[in-house]
């Protein structure tokens, strides 16, 4: 456990987050991703420090359009993540307008949110340093 976040691998594949990409061919495939709730979080809390206060159907579009499509989020995903990080004290909400002119409720981060977004963003370079040396380990002999 990194901080109040999980390491990948342990994420419920019925929490709806599906990659679609097939690494071998050009074909579109709807394949279950294990992209984990504290991935998400990470994920939230980078967009909402980049891009302001946003709802939760927004957060959800940009993380997609960012991603260029290989993950589609559920609305309910998104929301899980949303309700986690309010309680952690890292995210707060208020009402306000959409741009469909729709009440909607808007998320920003917190200072603590932002010390937590520093604090993790380290912590997941350092693991994808390392994944990525153990991927091009050779076989020996």
């Amino acid at each position: 456990m990194f901080g109040n976040f999980l390491i990948p691998m342990d994420i419920p594949k019925e929490w709806g987050i599906r990659s679609l990409v097939c690494p071998k061919e050009n074909d579109v495939v709807d394949k279950k991703s294990d992209v984990l709730q504290g991935t998400l979080d990470l994920m939230v809390l980078k967009t909402l420090h980049a891009l302001g206060p946003l709802h939760g159907f927004g957060i959800a579009r940009r993380i997609e359009q960012v991603s260029d499509d290989v993950l589609q989020l559920n609305e309910g995903t998104v929301y899980t993540s949303l309700l986690r990080l309010q309680q952690q004290g890292w995210i707060v909400s208020s009402w306000g307008i959409s741009e469909n002119n729709r009440k909607a409720r808007f998320y920003s981060i917190t200072r603590l949110g932002l010390k937590q977004l520093a604090l993790e963003t380290e912590n997941w370079e350092r693991i994808a340093g390392v994944i990525g040396r153990v991927l091009r380990l050779e076989r020996q002999g």
